[in-house]
């Protein structure tokens, strides 16, 4: 699961060891400590995704609520001061968009 906060993209993922954990990936390491400050990132150089922390799936899902709780803006993009990232979910954006207009007769 990807999911784009306004100071954090993150991919989520399953751990293999642990059905009751995920492994909650980042390309920057802020993006982690940004979502979750106390924990320890693991650094990943040769994996698509560098930086890494494990947390509950209960935890995850806390963060993501207090998030979701937290909204308040009514423009995503204008509410990220990262520039970089803002240029990342700008683009992604405008994939989406075209996506959207593939799929017209859909």
């Amino acid at each position: 699961m990807w999911i784009c906060f306004n100071n954090a993209f993150v991919s989520a993922i399953e751990n293999i060891n642990n059905p009751n954990m995920l492994v909650i990936r980042a390309r920057h390491k802020d993006h982690l400590n940004n979502l979750f400050p106390d924990a320890t990132v693991t650094v990943t150089p040769n994996r698509d995704y560098r930086y890494r922390i494990d947390v509950t799936k209960q935890e995850f899902a806390d963060m993501v609520s207090k998030n979701i709780m937290n909204i308040n803006y009514n423009n995503f993009k204008k509410s990220v001061n990262d520039n970089d990232l803002h240029d990342l979910y700008a683009k992604f954006w405008t994939l989406h968009y075209s996506y959207q207009e593939w799929g017209k007769g859909a």
